[in-house]
């Protein structure tokens, strides 16, 4: 592992089809090594997968089959700028659409528990707005979507 930082996710063995997952939906992601374990361990056996080493978006990240002793929560989440609205859905409808569930405001959960934010920039740039009044109104529609829509959220923005 190159990087001086790398993300660590844990899973209950199932971290090699994560980052297959991860690879397959977004751009700038691949799999890299995969360490089988050299001995036994509470959660596996010797010769079981016990790291994955992939990125999602150039980030560099370690899957760990840990066991089942602990969930991934919303306190950790990938945020995931995308470009417009085609961008947003696909996303969004990769991750809920292979197991995973959908939540509020952008935010949404794969099937082995990572929690995601498909944001679009037009909603950053909205929420940033420099009159208070737009932003306000781009935040309340925010407020009322699972996914996001960027129509609506422009439209909120301008009144």
């Amino acid at each position: 592992m190159a990087s001086k930082n790398t993300i660590c996710l844990w899973y209950d063995g199932t971290a090699a089809d994560a980052a297959k997952f991860y690879a397959e939906t977004f751009p700038d992601s691949a799999v890299g090594a995969i360490i089988r374990a050299p001995g036994d361990y509470p959660a596996g056996k010797q010769d079981d997968v016990l790291v994955v080493e992939f990125t999602v978006l150039g980030i560099p990240c370690m899957g760990l089959n840990g066991g089942p002793g602990i969930k991934h929560n919303e306190a950790f989440s990938f945020q995931v700028a995308t470009d417009d609205q085609a961008e947003t859905d696909r996303l969004w409808h990769a991750i809920v659409g292979n197991g995973g569930q959908e939540s509020e405001c952008g935010w949404c959960k794969d099937k082995w528990g990572v929690w995601w934010q498909i944001t679009p920039r037009v909603l950053m740039e909205a929420l940033a707005d420099p009159d208070r009044a737009a932003a306000k109104r781009a935040f309340e529609a925010m407020m009322q979507m699972g996914k996001i829509d960027i129509a609506t959220i422009e439209a909120a923005r301008r009144g």
